[in-house]
């Protein structure tokens, strides 16, 4: 029995990691009816439904998989991300918070994967907190996003942009600086510095950042708009 279960997982697994998603499915449903102990499963399972944007079901299955491994580091990644599409913003932040705990096995040491992981996760997690408004709790997200990845030239980015809507407008002029030493070719930080600029009434240092944009990118949309109304006020 126990060979036939093995040769069931393994031909499971064959097919997940090959994207075949719903012979996978069903492999692991038939292996579950057997034994309700792979936490692994679950989790796969998981993750498949999460595909299918059966978010309710997938977080179900992750939450068993933790039921069965509380140190199971992948599915409270997986959780955090599902609750958070789920708008279940606080137990994201609660599994998320278990998830990063555990992704530490000694102080100061941290998988470079689940670091960049982690990060990413924060910084979804700020523009949840930023759609709806509320900056500081978006900010806060980017902070913790750019302690673990403080070069993730995107996020620093998206840190600015919450400054510039918080109306601290040389900070976020000083984050965008940050962003163009990280990476000078990095377009968003470009146009959004150009935008802090402008709003603060200094147009010369607008048009430059914008006209640098268009020199990287001349088929960038948002740099040709923002030039265009500039020559427009101009005339």
């Amino acid at each position: 029995m126990a060979i036939e279960r093995e040769k069931i997982y393994m031909e499971a697994r064959i097919a997940f990691d090959k994207g075949e998603y719903e012979g996978a499915e069903k492999l692991f449903l038939e292996l579950l009816k057997s034994n309700t102990n792979y936490a692994d499963v679950y989790n796969k399972l998981g993750f498949i439904y999460h595909q299918k944007n059966d978010l309710d079901k997938a977080a179900w299955f992750f939450e068993k998989a933790l039921q069965l491994n509380p140190g199971y580091t992948e599915a409270s990644l997986n959780l955090s991300v599902t609750y958070n599409e789920l708008g279940r913003f606080e137990d994201a932040n609660r599994i998320f918070s278990h998830a990063a705990k555990l992704a530490h096995p000694a102080p100061s040491v941290l998988d470079p994967y689940v670091q960049g992981k982690l990060a990413n996760e924060h910084a979804q997690l700020g523009d949840q907190y930023y759609d709806i408004g509320l900056y500081d709790e978006a900010l806060d997200e980017y902070k913790k996003a750019l302690k673990l990845r403080p070069n993730f030239v995107d996020i620093i980015t998206k840190a600015g942009i919450t400054l510039r809507e918080k109306g601290q407008f040389d900070e976020a002029i000083r984050v965008f600086m940050r962003a163009k030493e990280v990476n000078p070719k990095y377009i968003t930080a470009l146009i959004h510095l150009g935008i802090t600029y402008y709003m603060k009434g200094f147009i010369d240092l607008a048009v430059d950042e914008w006209d640098g944009a268009i020199k990287i990118d001349p088929k960038n949309k948002d740099a040709q708009a923002y030039m265009n109304m500039i020559k427009k006020e101009i005339i």
